[in-house]
């Protein structure tokens, strides 16, 4: 049986690290780490990597027939035992720059860019729309993709052409929304609002291929569709909770003050892990307790 130290490291996020296992494939690992306001957060959430794991692997399933993925295996025995649950064996992409949002409700930056200007990544949206509405249609908005303890920037499409070329943000557009449409549709059946989300692609010989993680509630806004109430934030299986309490006064926290967030408290840590546990059982119909590991 492997370790993880036979495969070396070559790349490291936030949340996630890049082992080498051959010339073909990666390790993708998910720790516990949770990020917020570009920060890593002292604090960890148990079991965070295990939930992120089990729902991509659930998502790359349900929305394979619509963009292939780069999921080679999430029960193989060149996982190490030590990190089994929460790491996949996947197939080396060539990265595209570009994080792929859609977003089907305004919330987060797409609300400050609403408000400032009516529109959210240069695409026009109609008048009187507060935090919370749904659009008229789901929408692409793009950002960049930037370091550790840099801030993705939303951008026009007509930027990421200039990144990625004009073929592969037009494919790129038309997967993303395509996906959050089955995504959004399977998750309301389950009484969840997807808000938004966000994807990142690679280019599999010259195919553009879905990678690093999907739909979990790191890369996505979800809203329990019973308390759903739009003119104010909303009710959240995902990191906004987190968010909430570092801005609140309980934090003690000054986001301008560019100064590491404080630890976590142990009833926010426990209240997050139980947050992201909700999303998956109730997306995905499944007992968190019943996955590997």
């Amino acid at each position: 049986m492997p370790t993880l130290e036979d495969y070396p490291k070559i790349a490291a996020g936030k949340v996630r690290e890049l082992h080498a296992i051959d010339d073909d494939h990666l390790l993708l690992v998910a720790s516990d780490r949770i990020s917020a306001y570009d920060f890593v957060l002292e604090s960890p959430i148990p079991d965070k990597g295990r939930i992120l794991t089990a729902m991509s692997v659930f998502w790359f399933d349900l929305v394979g027939d619509i963009v292939p993925n780069h999921l080679v295996a999430w029960d193989d025995p060149r996982i190490p035992a030590e990190v089994r649950g929460r790491a996949l064996v996947v197939r080396r992409l060539e990265m595209l720059a570009v994080e792929a949002v859609a977003r089907g409700y305004l919330a987060g930056s797409g609300t400050k860019d609403y408000n400032r200007t009516g529109s959210v990544c240069g695409i026009a949206l109609p008048g009187g729309l507060v935090e919370g509405s749904k659009l008229p249609e789901p929408i692409y908005t793009p950002a960049t993709k930037a370091p550790i303890g840099e801030h993705d920037e939303n951008v026009t499409f007509d930027e990421i052409v200039e990144v990625i070329g004009a073929k592969n943000s037009e494919v790129v557009r038309e997967l993303t929304l395509a996906v959050y449409e089955r995504a959004a549709s399977y998750a309301a059946e389950r009484g969840v609002i997807l808000a938004d989300t966000k994807f990142e692609f690679g280019l599999l010989d010259g195919q553009v291929v879905l990678g690093d993680e999907v739909l979990t509630p790191d890369s996505s806004r979800y809203w329990p569709l019973e308390t759903y109430a739009p003119g104010k934030p909303q009710l959240s299986y995902d990191k906004q909770f987190v968010r909430d309490w570092l801005t609140s006064p309980e934090s003690g926290w000054d986001q301008a003050s560019n100064t590491p967030p404080p630890p976590l408290p142990p009833a926010v840590v426990a209240a997050t892990r139980k947050r992201y546990i909700q999303a998956y059982e109730q997306v995905t119909g499944r007992k968190f307790a019943d996955w590997i590991g």
